[in-house]
């Protein structure tokens, strides 16, 4: 039986193990030991995710990711009636440790009861904040599921991540010339002027409701008293529309031609790459037959709903498993007034259990 003040006190122990992207090591760990003590063989692939399962066949794979975005260090739980927050000066880690709670909590309760299940498979990965990263570099070797289960979503856990885009990154690096900015300006060629001229050939925020762009990071120069000889411009753009993706490409191409032909002497160079493809969910969908049947039994009604962002969903289905990313409770995400209700936390647990149990 899934039990509330279990799960509340399995997700405010988790949240208390820093674990920013790229630091995930203490909380693998201590994943290890909670995913040994129900039963599971654990094991790590090369890039430190962390894979358990009980050996069936035909597993179902849970998943939710390791990492927390920053402010996440030393983090102070606290609850308050339904819910619990961070005492404000740090997010609460709710992305995605309300996820890896719930998945916990399902199996601590499965293996209590003792009543039969499908068979399982967890993949908790590292650095899905920063890109996807660890489910990128996830050895898929080591799993034999074909249907997943992601608890990475905003909101209830009836609340299903519809349409996910695809992220295009971008990196436009300017060479310009330095020189004495008092003594002889008129010598150097500035780069930040260069990529400012770039910058503003560009579109910024959201262009439609599937799409949007925007630079992020900006760098240039060295000193006050020199003109820049280099600076680098970085940013994102994100569609489920393919062609829409085609004309942006296009649309940088030529913002970055147009300065060329400006400044003849400068060297700029582009470089996009893609993070993650676009999908959308079709009712023959497995796992998204899988989790409405689910959420039909619990007496819940799925919401279908679009994102902006992606999530290691992204990754399974590109490599052949059919993935549903739902809510997990958590509710103003990557902020300082970040929280978990409570009511939706557990249900997310009950949720996971009735996917085992169908």
């Amino acid at each position: 039986m899934i039990n509330r003040d279990r799960i509340v006190k399995t997700f405010t122990e988790l949240v208390q193990v820093d674990s920013p992207s790229g630091e995930e090591e203490e909380m693998a760990k201590d994943l290890i030991g909670r995913l040994e003590a129900l039963g599971l063989t654990v094991q790590r692939d090369d890039y430190g995710n962390v894979i358990a399962g009980d050996g069936g066949d035909d597993p179902l794979l849970l998943s939710a990711h390791m990492d927390t975005v920053e402010p996440g260090r030393g983090i102070k739980p606290r609850v308050e009636g339904d819910r619990v927050l961070s005492d404000g000066t740090t997010i609460l880690g709710g992305d995605c440790k309300a996820g890896v709670a719930a998945i916990l909590e399902a199996l601590e309760s499965i293996n209590e009861d003792g009543t039969p299940h499908r068979s399982v498979e967890v993949a908790f990965t590292r650095e899905e904040e920063i890109g996807l990263v660890g489910a990128r570099n996830l050895d898929f070797s080591m799993l034999s599921a074909k249907e997943s289960i992601v608890f990475d979503g905003e909101g209830p856990p009836s609340q299903i991540t519809s349409a996910s885009p695809t992220y295009i990154g971008f990196d436009i690096e300017v060479t310009g010339r330095a020189a004495h900015a008092g003594v002889e300006p008129e010598k150097g060629l500035s780069a930040i002027r260069i990529a400012a001229e770039i910058i503003t050939r560009m579109p910024q925020g959201r262009l439609d409701e599937e799409t949007t762009f925007n630079v992020g990071n900006f760098e240039g120069g060295t000193v006050r008293n020199a003109v820049p000889e280099s600076a680098v411009v970085r940013g994102e753009f994100r569609s489920r529309n393919l062609e829409t993706l085609d004309g942006l490409r296009l649309q940088i191409s030529e913002a970055v031609d147009e300065v060329k032909k400006l400044y003849p002497e400068a060297d700029i160079q582009q470089h996009l790459h893609t993070e993650f493809e676009t999908y959308t969910l079709t009712d023959d969908d497995a796992a998204t037959a899988l989790v409405k049947k689910a959420l039909a039994d619990l007496g819940l009604t799925p919401v279908m709903s679009p994102s902006g962002g992606g999530t290691d969903g992204n990754v399974f289905r590109l490599n052949g498993i059919s993935a549903v990313v739902v809510g997990m409770a958590d509710h103003n995400m990557h902020t300082v007034r970040e929280y978990v209700s409570i009511p939706d936390l557990v249900d997310a647990a009950h949720l996971c259990e009735e996917l085992l149990r169908l």
